[in-house]
Order: C-alpha cells, then structure tokens, then sequence
C-alpha cells in the first residue's frame, strides 16, 4: 500500500463514497458480521463499480494504520491538497465573506483531523496548512475528520507567512489567537472575511506569524489551566465568527 491514500472506517469510508473520491478498492472483513453501515458501503461501491474486495480482519489490521478500521478500508490515489491561489480566487467571487482557518504547526493528528470537521460543519471555505513540522493529511486524520476532508479544500504551503501576506493581500483580514491578547475574541468583528491563525500545541504562533497577523484575539480563562486544545480553541471562534454573520 505504499504510496496509497488509505481511508478507514465505515463513516469515513462511506463519506468518500457520497462524495465521489476518487477509489481503487474497497476492502472489507469477511470476519465482520454485515450490518446495515457496512451494505450500504457495498452498494454504494458497486453503483460507482469499484471493486469490493474480502479479506480477514487480520490482513485489513496489518494494512490499517489507525488501528481502527471497523473492518473496512478504502484504498485510494494518494491525497490532492488544494492550491492555495485557486482557493483565493474562488474566494474572491463568492457572496458571502471569507472564512478560512490558518495552522501554524498543528501536529496532532487528531486536532488537524478535529478542526477540519469542525470547518466542514461551519461552512468554512478551507484550510491552510505548513508542509514541514506539522500533520499532513493522514489516515489518523481523515479519521478524526470524518469524511471532512472530502469536502473541505485544505492547502499545503511552504511558508505560513508568506501564504498569510497572500491571504491578507485578498482582502481577508489575519487573526491570531493567543492567550496574551487584551482583545477578547467576541469583541472582534468576524463577519468580514477572516482567517483565523491558530498556532502550534505547545508552542503557540511562532514569532514571524504572528507579527504578520493584522491582530490577535485571546479567549478568557478561569480555571487553574492556562490553555485550551488547538481544535476547542478553533471550534470557538470559528463558531464565533458563524454567530455572529448570522445575527447581524
């Protein structure tokens, strides 16, 4: 399976599905027993005329890298990360405003997986993502993402700063998070277009993104933790900025 894009589970495998991914096989555990999820995975393949191939629980476990396949496993041409002045473009002749999500390092599988779904479900427009030192579009995270990835466009850059000066250059304003902020992330105005800059696990933003960030924004903290995960950190003010475009 080297060099294979390798999607696992029945609700990822079937989204990949609905969404007309690209598919080679279907590879399914004669061992499972065929419930409704794993028939319908069957005739949706057999409509789209990919072949559905059989196979112990125990080969599907050494091809899974997630250890958590539920005994099905798609295997696919390897991941198309979008490109990021397409995405612009397109942006740009939309009627509604700009919504895009800049990580910073995010290396988590499960977070990148986490906030992808949680821009999917947000109407969000796409994900920008580094190419070195950080997640990449993985088994673990189309997992944790649910099928998201089949329908959020998420880019692969070089250099977060320079895509940002890109993104900025756009007409989308850059917003940092960061626990240092004296602004408060509801105090901003978010039905502009915006691009929210969330930084690395530990580390936060890195110095240069974060100065080419146009402000940033911070949210409370009350308990004796000083952080939220990356993913609630994006989750809240994704949800923010969709608040209030639909209040105003």
């Amino acid at each position: 399976m080297e060099g294979r894009r390798i999607i696992e589970g029945r609700n990822p495998v079937r989204e990949a599905l609905l969404a007309n991914c690209r598919i080679d096989e279907i590879i399914v555990s004669s061992d499972s027993s065929p419930s409704a999820s794993l028939r319908d995975i069957i005739r949706l393949a057999q409509e789209r005329n990919i072949r559905v191939r059989r196979s112990t629980r125990s080969d599907i476990a050494r091809i899974s890298q997630t250890r958590s396949h539920q005994g099905v496993i798609a295997v696919c041409p390897p991941y198309e990360y979008a490109d990021l002045e397409s995405l612009l473009a397109t942006i740009s002749r939309a009627s509604k405003p700009a919504l895009l999500v800049v990580l910073d390092g995010i290396e988590d599988p499960g977070n990148l997986g986490s906030i992808i779904r949680t821009c999917e479900c947000a109407g969000a427009n796409g994900v920008v993502i580094r190419e070195r030192r950080s997640a990449g579009v993985t088994p673990a995270v189309e997992k944790a993402a649910a099928g998201a990835t089949h329908y959020v466009p998420i880019c692969r850059v070089s250099n977060i700063r320079n895509a940002l000066e890109r993104i900025k250059a756009a007409g989308v304003w850059a917003v940092g998070t960061s626990g240092d902020s004296g602004q408060v992330y509801y105090q901003a105005d978010f039905t502009v277009p915006v691009a929210f800059v969330i930084g690395n696990e530990g580390k936060g933003l890195s110095r240069l993104v974060r100065e080419t960030c146009d402000y940033l924004v911070s949210i409370p903290m009350f308990g004796k933790i000083d952080s939220l995960n990356a993913s609630v950190a994006a989750g809240i003010v994704i949800y923010e900025a969709v608040r209030q475009r639909l209040c105003r």
